[in-house]
């Protein structure tokens, strides 16, 4: 029976070795080298009718066969050369090996080539609107006092008690303490100014309201902040006292 073979188009010399050793069952490292030379010349002849373009590297792989082959057919008179066949077989294998696994690699490479080849990526960017400047949170407060963040806070407080007595059917409204930090201010440059020592504890304990130890306390912050007045704790856990700063209105 005449020999079917079927050519494919292989991508080099090593592509075609793959192919046979495969074909024939064969281990990459137990390859019959006179099986595959035999076989390797037919497709290159199959190859030559077919006006197929052969390439310098398919000739050199097949003269490194037929010269493998003809060096295990002829007798082994010496060690050496019986070596120098077994390292040109097995440079052979290990080029075949290498070869292999970059194939492996490409057919990877290319099933997901093909898979995402109709998928387009974007870089990554920062959209920045034009003319745009960054703004530092901390700048929107910048010229906003504590007296400012009270007053605006007293003023919700008010529109939200307004609210809820509207339509109250009560003829008699629960009157709501308000104290301006303003009031407070004077206050405590009224008492500085007659006393050389303000105790703070002393101050804050004739007020009945937690509101208005409240505000006073914030008074005392913005005194201290336009330093007309200065606190002052001789020793831990000592009581804090206030006095006025000399040349302050």
């Amino acid at each position: 029976m005449a020999l079917s073979i079927k050519i494919t188009n292989f991508e080099g010399p090593f592509d075609l070795l793959l192919h046979l050793i495969k074909k024939n069952e064969m281990d990459i490292y137990d390859v019959r080298i006179m099986e595959i030379t035999n076989q390797y010349l037919q497709y290159l002849n199959d190859m030559k009718e077919m006006d197929l373009e052969i390439t310098s590297e398919f000739i050199v792989i097949a003269a490194t066969l037929i010269e493998i082959k003809s060096k295990l057919l002829l007798p082994k008179p010496k060690v050496e050369e019986s070596e120098n066949e077994e390292d040109a077989a097995k440079e052979l294998i290990e080029k075949l090996v290498q070869y292999k696994k970059y194939k492996l690699a490409s057919e990877f490479l290319a099933s997901k080539q093909r898979e995402t080849g109709a998928v387009f990526s974007k870089k990554p960017e920062i959209i920045e609107e034009k003319n745009s400047k960054k703004e530092n949170p901390l700048d929107l407060l910048k010229n906003v006092t504590m007296l400012d963040l009270y007053n605006l806070y007293n003023e919700l407080i008010n529109n939200y008690i307004n609210k809820m007595n509207v339509g109250s059917s009560f003829q008699d409204k629960i009157q709501i303490e308000t104290f301006k930090i303003e009031d407070k201010m004077e206050e405590l440059k009224s008492l500085t100014s007659s006393s050389s020592k303000l105790y703070f504890t002393k101050l804050i304990r004739k007020y009945e309201s937690k509101t208005e130890v409240i505000v006073t306390f914030l008074a005392l912050l913005e005194l201290i902040k336009l330093k007309t007045v200065k606190v002052i704790q001789e020793k831990n856990f000592y009581d804090i006292y206030i006095e006025r700063i000399e040349d302050s209105e």
